[in-house]
């Protein structure tokens, strides 16, 4: 491909985009952290996320012309013979799913651990699913840019937490967070199929916190009958990671037709990481410092997602962006 060619550079502005969208995730993820640290009760938390972004993309959803098309295009394309499947808007599970797994193993593994498992199944869905089309963007080949790149990804992650990994003892548990990253990719894929039949990322977006709030209501109702119900903190800003999901799930669900799954995932990762180094810089949670480990993982990350990146010569007439 040329420079000049428009494919490369709405890959590029799309990679550029999902970076954004990884640093609004890096924010996300501190204000989430805190609110359950407060509950003492991660699954409260990230349900109360779900519920405020589900809230406000609903009102989106009734408001905006184009958004209040979007149920009347789903519907009509899980009616349509060979056209969305309804498991492809079941998206929003995943994301449910993840947070359970953060209450379930990241205490137990140790969050380094538990970042590592996501990260590798993650790219590793991101492989597969791009491989067999399941995302908007259509069929694309395992290059060896793409492998390298992703396998770099994983080992960049391993670095920037390695100083957090201390004695941390790998088990069975590990399963959980891997899977939950195999999901993320699943997610992506489906999230955008289902924009593509919605024509409205507003109300794709809002099916996906509406399934995932559902998911996680099920499992919070059966923690309050084993915990009884938590305490809620009276601080504000604790419970605006719900808004910042908003962005999240929206950025990802536009971008993926450009960038593909895997390239999402990538940058994603990126801008997560370069996030929460910023954070640590201008807004440390703890007085630890940040390690230099943490700084050559963030660079190097960057570096697998400029590999993973490089174009497809050998199939680059195979296959072209979707309209």
């Amino acid at each position: 491909m040329k420079p000049s060619d428009p494919q490369v550079a709405q890959r590029a502005l799309g990679m550029a985009g999902a970076a954004a969208v990884g640093l609004l995730l890096a924010v996300q993820a501190r204000i989430n952290g805190a609110l359950g640290a407060r509950m003492d009760d991660g699954i409260a938390a990230g349900l109360i996320s779900f519920t405020c972004g589900f809230a406000v993309l609903l009102a989106a959803s009734l408001l905006i012309p184009r958004a209040r098309r979007g149920f009347r295009n789903l519907t009509a394309a899980l009616r349509e013979p060979g056209g969305l499947r309804p498991w492809q808007c079941l998206g929003g599970v995943c994301g449910g799913y993840l947070v359970f797994t953060q209450g379930m193993a990241a205490t137990a593994l140790g969050v380094a651990m538990f970042t590592v498992a996501v990260v590798a199944g993650q790219v590793s869905s991101g492989l597969v699913v791009d491989r067999l089309g399941l995302g908007p963007a259509g069929p694309q080949r395992v290059t060896p840019a793409r492998l390298v790149g992703a396998v770099l990804a994983v080992v960049a992650v391993l670095i920037s937490v390695s100083a957090q990994l201390g004695g941390a003892q790998a088990s069975w548990l590990v399963l959980l967070p891997a899977l939950a990253g195999v999901g993320l990719g699943w997610q992506a894929a489906v999230n955008g199929r289902m924009k593509q039949a919605a024509d409205s990322a507003v109300f794709a977006s809002m099916v996906n916190f509406g399934i995932g709030m559902a998911a996680l209501a099920l499992a919070f109702a059966v923690e309050v009958l084993v915990r009884g119900l938590p305490e809620f903190p009276a601080d504000g800003w604790l419970y605006t990671g719900g808004f910042l999901g908003i962005f999240v799930i929206g950025g990802s669900v536009a971008l993926v037709r450009y960038t593909g799954v895997l390239l999402l995932g990538l940058g994603m990762i990126a801008g997560q990481l370069v996030g929460a180094l910023l954070l640590d810089v201008f807004a440390p949670a703890t007085q630890d410092g940040i390690a230099t480990s943490t700084v050559v993982g963030v660079l190097l990350t960057l570096v697998a997602v400029g590999v993973a990146a490089m174009p497809d010569r050998a199939g680059r007439g195979a296959r072209r962006l979707p309209r």
